[in-house]
């Protein structure tokens, strides 16, 4: 049985990729750093730590990663605060299985953009646990921030589902052994090995259903 579901939320709930690397990229362009067109791609599901060293290290940014990390943030809340990007079916997909499971949220994003994000979007009350890969000692594909979200929930992790869309995500679920569904980021597209992990892949969040949580944990059982 599958006794909880856990969400990522870039590229899952907010179509925000885009502009994390935005800001990523006009910060690095602004302090005299060199962006790389790989950079998007090697930064996903890294930590704010993970990645604000990245940016320091292998793009050149000249500032402290602590200093970087919190522009970046600043000016994703700033954006977020005029429009933020929820990808469609996403408050209804959160709505339907909270009303049956308890839900965590496991998230390389800092914890101000996860705060705030489920503030705007109104769903911070759907959410027994909430995790950011700042809190734990590795991020995505390691499988850290998903076992402290089961643990939060006080749940096997062997007993969670979780819903992810990127190569890194799909690893670091399946490592902590969870029941794995994949939304594909269509920006950003999963490893063919990556995606092979999941027991169910959707085409959106509308595909989000109960009944496929239920198939699959009755699946898992067997």
């Amino acid at each position: 049985m599958i006794d909880a579901v856990i969400f990522d939320l870039d590229g899952v709930l907010i179509d925000s990729e885009g502009v994390w690397n935005a800001a990523r990229r006009a910060l690095t362009l602004e302090q005299g750093g060199k962006w790389s067109e790989d950079a998007p791609r090697a930064m996903m599901g890294m930590s704010s730590i993970e990645w604000s060293t990245y940016m320091h290290d292998a793009l050149e940014v000249d500032l402290p990663p602590e200093e970087i990390s919190q522009a970046v943030v600043a000016r994703l809340e700033e954006l977020y605060r005029e429009r933020l990007p929820l990808l469609p079916g996403a408050r209804e997909g959160v709505g339907r299985l909270a009303r049956r499971w308890p839900l965590g949220l496991a998230s390389s994003a800092n914890r101000p953009i996860i705060e705030l994000v489920l503030d705007l979007a109104g769903l911070r009350s759907l959410f027994g646990a909430t995790v950011s890969s700042e809190e734990v000692a590795r991020g995505k594909p390691a499988p850290d921030v998903y076992l402290e979200a089961a643990r939060r929930l006080d749940l096997p992790p062997t007993t969670c589902a979780a819903i992810e869309d990127s190569t890194n995500g799909l690893l670091a679920a399946a490592a902590a052994g969870m029941t794995v569904i994949a939304v594909p980021n269509r920006e950003f597209p999963p490893r063919e090995d990556a995606l092979s992990l999941a027991s169910a892949v959707l085409g959106s969040l509308a595909e989000l259903e109960p009944g496929l949580i239920v198939e699959l944990g009755a699946r898992s059982g067997s």
